[in-house]
């Protein structure tokens, strides 16, 4: 069941690089049905497309907004927790070995419980291997944030061991931080940041993503527009099968050139008007090979 919490939690990152191809196959769809049933035909006798220009311009205005706040809300919100998540059940910390009641954090410590309950731990001993302490305590939380760890103990002793002296103190709660520069690269991925942090990151990669979220917001828009053309377009079903694949592989043409170009910028081989010049042409050529082929 965690597994599948965790992989809901990914699915709002997964639209964003996709939702081009998701919004032209939901329009080739549409219009499939529409022709099966001749109900275009209808609407062409009865209706304009002015007249129904200003609920599609609300309806592509909605999509398109859903679509921005998914990508620089939603998914980013989600992404984070889904790494918490992953982090978690990668290194078996929320539930520890089912049959010895443990787990480990490597080269930090040793946990043993006799039972834990929603991410709390009873009867906990602890062994701290870098300051060489054993800590006793009736229960323990752990918290995972981006960049490290919070075990928190409670009600318990603690014996610090040196090769001078063992001391032994009790405490109510005791906090043991573990900060990790391996965790803060695993947690900070692009993915974590919306289109504006993205820009005013350090590394160029983080940036070219930031580019290639913009180039995305284009394309959505250029297909929404285009998606008018596709849903009442009126031909025979072989004609209109073929028309579908032509502007499918177009798109992924334009997506493979694109993901070249950021390439290419990623690895300074060009800066960002070259970028958005090159990026302009790829959509203006796509633009005019689907509008022949819807013609």
């Amino acid at each position: 069941m965690d597994v599948i919490k965790t992989t809901i939690l990914v699915l709002p990152s997964f639209i964003s690089p996709i939702s081009s191809f998701l919004l032209l196959l939901a329009s080739f769809f549409l219009n499939y049905k529409l022709n099966s049933s001749n109900e275009i035909i209808i609407f062409k006798q009865y209706l304009k497309l002015n007249d129904l220009k200003y609920l599609f311009l609300i309806i592509i205005a909605i999509i398109f907004a859903l679509n921005f706040l998914n990508n620089e809300f939603f998914s980013v919100s989600a992404y984070h927790k889904y790494k918490i998540k992953e982090l978690e059940l990668r290194n078996n910390l929320k539930l520890g070995n089912p049959n010895k009641n443990e787990f480990y954090i490597d080269g930090e410590l040793n946990i043993f419980f006799k039972s834990n309950n929603n991410g709390v731990f009873f009867d906990v001993e602890a062994l701290f291997l870098r300051e060489s302490q054993l800590i006793k305590s009736q229960y323990a939380e752990l918290e995972i944030s981006k960049k490290d760890f919070n075990l928190i103990f409670y009600n318990g002793e603690r014996l610090s061991l040196n090769s001078e002296e063992i001391t032994k103190t009790n405490f109510k709660k005791f906090i043991y931080n573990i900060q990790n520069k391996e965790i803060e690269k695993l947690y900070f991925d692009k993915e974590h940041y919306n289109t504006f942090e993205l820009f005013n990151h350090n590394e160029r990669e983080f940036i070219g993503h930031g580019y290639n979220r913009i180039f995305q917001y284009f394309v959505n828009l250029c297909i929404l527009v285009l998606s008018l053309k596709i849903i009442f377009m009126y031909r025979f079903k072989k004609v209109l099968i073929n028309n579908f694949i032509l502007i499918f592989s177009f798109l992924l043409i334009l997506q493979i050139f694109n993901s070249y170009l950021i390439y290419l910028f990623n690895n300074n081989y060009f800066e960002t008007i070259a970028y958005f010049v090159l990026s302009l042409l790829n959509i203006l050529i796509f633009i005019l090979i689907a509008l022949r082929i819807l013609r």
